[in-house]
């Protein structure tokens, strides 16, 4: 039997953080992921150029059913430390937009710098390895593994959530967290495209590929960002960031005309070019394509002169207001994160210890903890990493 100060389960942003801070500390870390590769959903985080973290990033920027946990840990590993570290490797970076830091160059860079810093901190890592089964005992946790049978009085999960199983997401971890007493909050898909039926995928299929800047709300909650017509349905930053409040059946209100009163607008075209046409005027905002398809299916195109002020309205409700009920999700197969997950109540906010099972930490997208599109979720996973490794 083998045994170390820490065994780490889960080589993705969280796993990898704890691993190489716990390590640069002194302890021997044995870290351990039943994939291929290290990071898989760094690399193909940001479009292949991850999204690291958010300069603006903020406890409101995450929500769970315990929203003041993530507090501790996001002010003790702040944005600013891991652009140090960013920094200290040479890796080139740029702001995007609204705070959010992307690689110049390829995601790799960042899982090249993590996996570097685990090098030198002496850090034992081991792919394709599965954990069988895991046992508490007096001194800490016995894990039957591939590699035999290891002890150690540390366990951290880092195993994430069930979002892109195709890169090898299970439900480990809450199997962990049941085994030694949590509760795990009913779990679904957050940050995820919307799937259409009936007319409104027809629309979506004949405008697929078409971008356009909106305000997207549901259940109290409103986004400004461009959303995106796919062959599937619905997708584009304000999209996810809204599906991460919608259930199945809820209404989502797209502001077509964000930075207009659309009445007013309409009402003020009317009067300075009465004979323009409907379509033309829309065609000025969007794509042509777009314009006459809106025009088509909502409103019968003719000049603006002769429509009725109750038409105007009618016109302005479903360009200000255009109500849609999505038929789903795409769920976890393209969802970037998991809703919900391990209960944090149980959890220390300091050291990300259970509290019912000492020795044994949560860090990272297993917990009920989930950020904003736009670097948020790196930002936990790196805080939460960082924080467990005070402590193991």
């Amino acid at each position: 039997m083998r045994s170390t100060d820490v065994v780490i389960i889960g080589a993705g942003a969280a796993g990898l953080m704890c691993a190489l801070t716990a390590a640069a500390r002194g302890r021997h870390v044995l870290l351990i992921d039943h994939s291929n590769k290290a990071g898989k959903k760094i690399l193909m985080s940001g479009g292949g150029r991850c999204n690291f973290t958010n300069m603006y990033t903020d406890p409101a920027n995450f929500f769970s059913q315990n929203p003041h946990f993530c507090k501790s840990a996001l002010a003790r590993y702040t944005p600013w430390d891991f652009i140090a570290l960013v920094s200290k490797h040479g890796v080139p970076y740029h702001e995007k937009k609204l705070g959010q830091l992307f690689c110049d160059n390829k995601s790799k860079d960042i899982l090249n710098m993590l996996l570097e810093e685990c090098r030198r901190a002496g850090v034992e890592l081991h792919l394709n390895t599965t954990v069988h089964q895991i046992e508490k005992t007096e001194a800490g946790y016995l894990l039957s593994t591939d590699l035999g049978p290891i002890a150690s009085p540390s366990l951290v999960i880092a195993t994430g959530g069930l979002s892109i199983p195709t890169l090898g997401a299970t439900g480990f971890g809450y199997e962990i967290a049941r085994q030694f007493g949590h509760t795990v909050l009913a779990t679904r898909a957050g940050l995820v495209p919307f799937t259409t039926d009936g007319r409104l995928k027809e629309l979506c299929t004949e405008l697929s590929g078409t971008s356009v800047a909106c305000q997207v709300s549901c259940n109290g909650q409103s986004f400004r960002e461009s959303i995106l017509f796919t062959h599937r349905g619905l997708s584009g930053p304000a999209i996810l960031q809204i599906s991460s409040f919608w259930r199945p059946g809820d209404a989502v209100e797209i502001n077509l005309l964000p930075d207009d009163d659309a009445l007013e607008w309409l009402q003020g075209q009317q009067s300075a070019r009465p004979n323009s046409e409907l379509k033309t005027l829309l065609g000025e905002v969007f794509t042509k394509k777009m314009a006459t398809l809106l025009a088509d299916s909502w409103f019968a195109s003719k000049p603006l002169k002769q429509y009725t002020p109750a038409e105007l309205r009618d016109i302005a409700g479903k360009l200000g207001a255009w109500q849609v009920v999505p038929a789903g999700t795409e769920g976890y197969r393209t969802a970037e994160v998991t809703l919900g997950g391990v209960d944090t109540r149980d959890i220390s906010s300091k050291t990300m210890e259970s509290r019912k099972s000492p020795g044994l930490y949560f860090i990272g997208e297993v917990l009920d903890v989930t950020g904003h599109l736009g670097g948020f979720n790196f930002q936990w996973a790196w805080a939460s990493g960082y924080a467990a490794a005070q402590f193991v």
